[in-house]
């Protein structure tokens, strides 16, 4: 019999993992674990300096589909787990961070402020929405240039002044570059001499296409030849005292019309929390709702097209990692994961023809979950 909720494994090597080696391998072994409560999981050989590229999107899974066009990338074998849900605002901070979101509190693309009683955007809205102090914990960025290390973040100007970036990126420099190879560029020659350096390098371009037009369009495959081309010539560029790790923070379902489900109305009558992704809805419910009898209401209509979990089953299986009181309360009552390639959607105020993503993710779909994990330079085994 399936189970009505999947136990999630935090045992498994994952973006927690990488910047905490990188900072081991780099010699800065206290900032890389501390408040880990673990040994780091992924072994990096000793290196005086390190680039981090983080490609938006690139699960393990089309890498492999896509392998004719991306022979670089698809030479390493490797992979990781992203974690849960599969969204960028919530992975990015577990990368730089080193925990996960039931610990640093970014739970999800939103997630419902108590403090407010609104939802509010994780990803843009830093700067109008989120409260002050709602990361709960430091960046490893942050511990490492205590520590002495120097670390840069490259990547396009737009993102410079954003509150994300502010946040989440705090302790790194933050260099612009709107092109890939101007990232290579700048990523080399950050590296190039001088004292221990920590790069992170951030490609948005493929996600953005696989949103629009979906992984598996001949432009998302365009976009990967051209990313795999730079990423190899990073690697042969490096100094021989260089590492390189290439990740993803998720991957990315196509998501056909068909699939993108129209949430019925009475199911959202006690909501009044909307948050997380189509992919991964989180929703808070009026108080004094029924949360057992609202969990079994959402089973039986949505059927084996999603996960459905209280909010207390969704903790008891693990799937944002450990849990502290602050974060319980920013999470809904009541998780929707997409099982397959459906989504759900609330479009009570969307007019005739809702805008859809083709490309989409959040849940826990091998496609979604699992991402690259390449080691080249002085990481190369």
């Amino acid at each position: 019999m399936t189970p009505m909720v999947p136990t999630a494994t935090q045992d498994t090597a994952n973006l927690a993992d990488v910047v905490p080696a990188c900072l081991t391998a780099l010699g800065h072994p206290g900032p890389a674990l501390a408040g880990l409560g673990r040994e780091a999981r992924i072994r990096l050989r000793p290196a005086r300096s390190a680039i981090v590229v983080l490609v938006d999107g690139l699960g393990a899974n089309a890498v492999r589909a896509r392998a004719g066009h991306a022979r670089f990338l698809a030479a390493e074998k490797r992979r990781l787990r992203s974690g849960f849900p599969t969204t960028t605002a919530a992975a990015l901070t577990t990368l730089s961070t080193g925990a996960t979101p039931g610990t640093h509190g970014v739970v999800g693309y939103s997630g419902f402020d108590p403090g407010s009683g609104r939802v509010v955007n994780l990803l843009s809205g830093w700067d109008t929405g989120v409260p002050a102090g709602w990361l709960l914990v430091p960046t490893l960025f942050e511990r490492a240039v205590a520590d002495g290390l120097v670390v840069r973040s490259v990547g396009p100007a737009r993102y410079r002044t954003s509150g994300f970036t502010a946040n989440v990126l705090a302790g790194a420099d933050y260099v612009d570059a709107d092109t890939i190879p101007a990232r290579v560029d700048a990523a080399l020659e950050a590296v190039a001499d001088g004292p221990a350096t920590l790069v992170y390098l951030y490609v948005p371009e493929l996600d953005s296409i696989a949103h629009k037009r979906g992984w598996q369009s001949d432009r998302w495959t365009s976009a990967l030849e051209a990313l795999d081309a730079e990423l190899a010539r990073l690697a042969a560029a490096l100094p021989a005292d260089v590492g390189l790790v290439v990740t993803a923070d998720h991957g990315v379902l196509d998501v056909p019309d068909e699939a993108n489900v129209a949430i019925a109305p009475d199911l959202l009558e006690p909501v009044v929390g909307f948050a997380g992704d189509p992919r991964c809805r989180q929703l808070t419910l009026a108080p004094g709702t029924d949360v057992d009898a609202t969990v079994r209401a959402w089973r039986e209509r949505v059927g084996k097209r999603a996960w459905v979990a209280s909010r207390d089953e969704a903790i008891a299986a693990g799937w944002f990692g450990a849990v502290t009181d602050p974060v319980r309360a920013r999470l809904g009552d009541v998780v929707v994961a997409a099982r397959g390639q459906w989504a759900f959607n609330d479009d009570r105020e969307a007019g005739e023809h809702p805008r859809r993503m083709l490309g989409q993710h959040g849940s826990m779909s091998d496609d979604e979950t699992y991402v690259p994990l390449l080691l080249a330079g002085a990481f190369a085994t």
